[in-house]
């Protein structure tokens, strides 16, 4: 027994054909919105972690004087931009993953 590989043969040629398919047309499925939410997750975080004050300030006041080495922290320089790349990624991967 062969297998239909379309869905129009000759023998249903010029029958009417009450039953119309309609598939979903939409690219992205549910499993493609969760994993583009947890690629935003990470890109959110990642920008909240290079949150901090700058080099130059101290209590929020612009201060010439001053240096913040606090700029040059692990957490800023390495973790948070890893974050935000790894966010980058899993949104890639959302939006090419099939169905």
């Amino acid at each position: 027994m062969s297998k239909k590989t379309n869905k129009f043969s000759a023998d249903s040629f010029g029958k009417e054909t009450t039953e119309v398919s309609q598939e979903n047309t939409f690219y992205f499925g549910k499993q493609n919105f969760k994993w583009m939410l947890i690629g935003l997750a990470f890109i959110v975080v990642g920008f909240l972690l290079m949150l901090g004050p700058d080099a130059n300030t101290v209590d929020g006041k612009f201060d010439p004087n001053s240096w913040n080495d606090g700029i040059f922290s692990i957490r800023r320089i390495r973790i948070a931009p890893l974050f935000v790349v790894i966010g980058f990624v899993i949104e890639a991967y959302a939006i090419l993953k099939r169905k």
